[in-house]
């Protein structure tokens, strides 16, 4: 939508038509402000109130801004259809933009500025973009891959201070630079939206706690989706900010408040990016791996397995979606990370090039 490929209609999860179908009554533009466990009651920003038998709570995240930021003119952050459209209008109107952090949201939007004709710089404190979601090795490759589509990518140093000039911002960074940009995006991360949840029963921390089912620890109130972070069967609890596992999610969660029996099986989390040209397909747990092996890359194109005390947790691939494909059955089948290597191996040169 940014580049102008598509518009916000296309971004629409389902048709009008299916709500109503559906006998769902949609309410757009009011926001939950407040919840009442004891009335079991939800309070919307206009002041309505709705009464429940059980809640599913599915509020996902908050866009973080630099220090001081907000509400300066020409910075941005993306989260929102109205954060899209007061960004690509000042777009319109911009020659270079600076870029904050260099997870997805910043590396999607560095790569679509350039293909708009701005000269864009991206600033990430970490050693490489998407260092976290990816590793520094694998962090490497998207480095390049930025760097070779135009993008002036500087890791390792972080924004100090932000003035709005009017016509333009100042920047000044860790480096020792001051720098003057037409607009500035913050995509440093989000955090969960629990504000509204103060008092009203919920237990919250990174996120809304929950046992494996979904469960909050009020009577009758569930979490899903981006803000719910639930219990991992080895203790503690676990946040995922992927479509595949909210999907996988709503079906424990309507099992739950039915009184059904769960009988999906959980599918390794999903997460794909398009940047530079290329689609960027994640499977697995590659965040947590303890062994990385490149097993693919011809200077544009690439493919990582990821591993945790010898299994294969992970894959990560860039242009490769069929090896990505394969490799994320062998991840959802938790097979030994070297018996993984080793299938692949065995297929030939055309399936597994530069082991």
């Amino acid at each position: 939508v940014l580049v102008g490929c598509r518009s916000l209609d296309d971004t629409a999860l389902k048709d009008p038509a299916w709500f109503e179908a559906e006998d769902v009554d949609l309410r757009l533009g009011d926001p939950a402000v407040r919840l009442d466990t004891d009335k079991r009651s939800v309070v919307t920003a206009s002041g309505a109130t709705y009464k429940y038998d059980c809640a599913v709570i599915a509020a996902g995240l908050v866009p973080r801004w630099l220090p001081s930021t907000q509400g300066l003119a020409r910075v941005h952050v993306l989260r929102s259809a109205e954060d899209l459209l007061s960004l690509r209008a000042d777009v319109a109107a911009s020659r270079n933009a600076l870029v904050v952090g260099g997870g997805f949201i910043g590396c999607e939007v560095a790569t679509s500025l350039v293909e708009l004709g701005l000269d864009v710089t991206l600033v990430e404190p970490q050693p490489t973009p998407l260092a976290v979601a990816l590793g520094e090795r694998a962090g490497a490759l998207v480095a390049r891959l930025h760097r070779a589509a135009g993008v002036d990518v500087r890791c390792g140093v972080h924004v100090e201070s932000v003035e709005s000039t009017g016509d333009g911002v100042e920047v000044t960074v860790s480096d020792g630079r001051l720098e003057r940009f037409d607009l500035v995006l913050c995509g440093i991360g989000s955090d969960p939206a629990v504000s509204w949840l103060e008092d009203s029963g919920v237990r919250v921390g990174d996120g809304v706690l929950c046992d494996e089912s979904g469960r909050t620890s009020a009577p009758g109130v569930w979490a899903l989706g981006d803000i719910a972070a639930w219990s991992r069967p080895g203790g503690g609890h676990h946040r995922a900010e992927h479509w595949t596992r909210t999907v996988d999610q709503a079906r424990v969660v309507a099992a739950a408040i039915l009184g059904e029996p769960v009988t999906t099986q959980p599918t390794p989390a999903y997460v794909w990016s398009d940047q530079a040209g290329l689609k960027i397909q994640i499977i697995g747990e590659t965040n947590r791996a303890d062994e990385v092996v490149v097993l693919e890359d011809d200077r544009r194109k690439f493919l990582c397995a990821y591993g945790v005390a010898g299994r294969l947790v992970g894959v990560a691939g860039a242009g490769v979606p069929d090896k990505v494909a394969r490799l994320g059955r062998l991840v959802a089948e938790d097979a030994a990370l070297q018996d993984a290597l080793a299938q692949l191996q065995a297929r030939g040169p055309q399936h597994l090039a530069g082991l």
